[in-house]
Formats: structure tokens, C-alpha cells, sequence
């Protein structure tokens, strides 16, 4: 970390742990092709099994149903498809649901043409309407083909938990498919495939402490999936060939390992921070307005809007302050633009809002910086009515 610098931001990414990086130096070592059938070949497919064994035991999963791919949009891409396959017959799905607060990645609608995508409403919360998904799902023709339903668990800006297991429930009564990511939720809360009654999960390494460029789909089993995105030598089962990232699989596969130990008391540190953080804004900024404090979130995640501070220049003000944080999604190529979760949640995304992030790592002195930085900017903005 740079000098007299803060970083509050890890849901955008969270640093390499050091777990991860000890795999992967280990792992450039190993000169093989884990596709290949010499010693050299088969140490590199151990190591690629292991990692495998590791981000399956995070989520609950069959070790059989993780595939590795370049992170959660490919993962995104990959199983947002209307081209399915049950064991070798062709499956139609024929409309995708997707909650009105998902990643852009999710609300892209993966490879379904956007004429097939339905939104799925969230009430003032920021909580998915289980209701107005149950009257979607009711009125969808199935003769066209069965629906897919994506809702994430935890909400990347707000850090809201969502009712997956209950909206599982509703996709499944409906002969749909249910897709969860929980690329947020690992490491910050359990997460099992089989409890939240999930078709797929979508993961990515580096909100974990693994390195970026990895991810993985995880299955509940392997009869019903998706065509493939990326085909070639059939490496993954035939599910995504190419190549393995060797090195950076394997740093996930022990960021996952690393993540799942004591989760609890990890998070329940984290928790006392977040709320002294919180508590400290609404003292020196009574008209602060925390997104979801009245709901269940996870623990280290507080979504932010100070009246009368445009996004971009809270965000500015606070790096010149030497604070990290963002400006919700950062997966949007720099670009700080309004909050579709805001505008989905009924309120006005041009109020504004920033989000700070916490991890392992986050100090009470963090704390206590961002709090010296929160006070100064909060008092520098411009009374109500006067031009910005």
C-alpha cells in the first residue's frame, strides 16, 4: 500500500492474499501443460485438481462442476444463453429474468437477444420482489421454452443479501433455471449450492484475494448445461476450452481455501469497523444517507450518499484525501455514471452515492482516516439551493 494511503475499496478487488501468492510463485515453477500426460504434464493437472477441490469446497459444490474460465463475465456469457443441452438432446430457454439491481455483466443478458430479457422489479429495500417474479414466471409461455432466472446474493453496491434460496424456489416451480452470483457473497457469508437451490453459481477470484483474470461457473450437476462459449481442444470437460491459466487458477483455488477459514469472527471484526465508520458519518453528517442500513447486508460494505455531492466529485475528493473507494461498480471501464441499483430502489440516482469496502486487512486507524476525510469533505459542500 502507497504511504499515507487508505484502501476501502474491496469489492472492486480485494489485494492478492498471501496464501495466493505463495501458490502461485509455487506454481510457475511447474513447467507442464496440465493437458499434457508426462510427469511434468500431471504435476501441473494435480495442481489444477487441487485448486478445483478448493473453490468447490467454498460454495458446497461437486469438485466434477467447477469450470475454470477467465473470470465472472465469461462466466456471465457462458451460461446466459438460450442454448442449453440435456445430457446430448437440445433444451430451449426461451426468456431470461434478471433482477433490476444485478451486474452489468447479469443485465447485459449474456447471449440471449435482448428482445428475450425481463426485468425483475426490487422494492424500496433493494430487495428483489419475490411477488412481481412469481407473476413474471406465471405468465411466461413455456411452450416457447423454459426461463432462467438470475438474481445475485449479495448486491455489489449496497451489499444487501438477496432471497435466493425463496426466488430458487419460484424458478424451479416454474420449470425454470435458477443462475446466483456470488461473487460478492463468498468470503463475507456461507455460500451452498445445494441451500440456495442453485442450477449455477458464477465466481471470481479476485473479490477473494486470488488474482484477476480467473473465475469459475460452478453446477449443481453436469446433465443440463449450457453450449459451450469457447471452443477448441476441450480442455474443462469440453465446457471451455483453451488452456488453463495455470498459475492463476491455482492462486484461486487457495484464496478460496484461505477465504473459508474462520468466516465468522473474520467478519464479525469487520462488522465493528463498518458500524464505527456509520456511526461516525451520521455524526458529522447528519443528512448522510446509508443505502440498506435497515436490512440484512454483509458486513463490510456501506453504500453512501451525501445530499448536495455529485459521485465523481465525492470520488475525487476522497482519493485526494488518500482514501480508496469507489463509486459503486467498478467494472465499468473508469466511467462514474449514475447507479441503475438506486434508480431500481426508487430513488434519484442523481443525489449520488459512493461505496466503502472493507476486508482482512482494514485497521481502525483506516477507520479513523476515513472518518477525518468524510468530516472535512461533508463540510465543504455547498448549502441547499445555492448552484453547484
Amino acid at each position: 500500500m502507497a504511504l499515507n494511503r487508505t484502501y476501502l475499496d474491496w469489492n472492486a478487488t480485494a489485494p492478492l492474499s498471501a496464501p495466493a501468492r505463495a501458490a502461485m510463485l509455487e506454481a510457475l515453477q511447474l513447467p507442464g501443460n496440465a493437458s499434457s500426460v508426462h510427469g511434468e504434464g500431471r504435476a501441473a493437472r494435480a495442481a489444477v485438481d487441487k485448486a478445483r477441490r478448493q473453490v468447490a469446497a467454498l460454495v458446497g459444490a461437486d469438485p466434477a462442476h467447477v469450470t475454470f474460465v477467465s473470470g465472472a463475465t465469461e462466466a456471465a456469457n457462458h451460461v446466459l444463453t438460450a442454448d442449453f443441452r440435456m445430457g446430448r438432446a437440445p433444451l430451449a430457454v426461451s426468456r431470461l429474468f434478471v433482477s433490476a439491481i444485478e451486474h452489468p455483466a447479469i443485465r447485459e443478458g449474456g447471449r440471449f437477444d435482448p428482445v428475450q430479457v425481463t426485468e425483475v422489479p426490487v422494492t424500496p429495500a433493494g430487495i428483489v420482489d419475490l411477488s412481481a417474479l412469481e407473476a413474471l414466471l406465471a405468465a411466461h409461455d413455456r411452450s416457447t421454452g423454459i426461463p432462467m432466472v438470475a438474481v445475485m446474493l449479495v448486491n455489489n453496491e449496497t451489499g444487501i443479501i438477496q432471497p435466493v434460496a425463496e426466488a430458487a424456489a419460484i424458478a424451479h416451480a416454474h420449470g425454470g433455471l435458477m443462475v446466483v452470483d456470488v461473487v460478492q457473497a463468498v468470503g463475507r457469508i456461507p455460500v451452498d449450492i445445494n441451500a440456495l437451490d442453485a442450477d449455477f453459481l458464477i465466481l471470481s477470484s479476485h473479490k477473494i484475494g486470488g488474482p484477476k483474470g480467473v473465475g469459475a461457473l460452478v453446477s449443481r450437476g453436469e446433465v443440463l448445461m449450457p453450449k459451450p462459449l469457447i471452443r477448441g481442444g476441450g480442455q474443462e470437460k469440453g465446457h471451455r476450452s483453451g488452456t488453463e491459466n495455470f498459475h492463476a487458477v491455482v492462486g484461486f483455488g487457495a484464496a478460496a481455501e484461505a477465504v473459508r477459514e474462520n468466516l465468522r469472527e473474520r467478519n464479525a471484526s469487520i462488522e465493528e469497523l463498518r458500524n464505527r465508520l456509520e456511526a461516525g458519518m451520521h455524526q458529522a453528517a447528519p443528512d448522510a444517507i446509508i443505502h440498506g442500513e435497515t436490512v440484512l447486508r454483509v458486513a463490510n460494505t456501506c453504500f453512501f450518499t451525501l445530499p448536495g455531492l455529485k459521485s465523481e466529485t465525492g470520488q475525487i475528493a476522497f482519493d485526494l484525501e488518500g482514501i480508496a473507494l469507489s463509486a459503486g461498480s467498478a467494472c465499468s471501464a473508469g466511467k462514474v455514471g449514475e447507479s441503475h441499483v438506486l434508480t431500481a430502489m426508487g430513488q434519484d440516482p442523481r443525489l449520488g452515492a459512493l461505496r466503502i469496502s472493507l476486508g482482512t486487512d482494514t485497521t481502525q486507524d483506516d477507520i479513523a482516516r476515513a472518518l477525518v476525510a468524510f468530516a472535512k469533505i461533508a463540510g465543504r459542500r455547498k448549502p441547499a439551493g445555492e448552484a453547484a
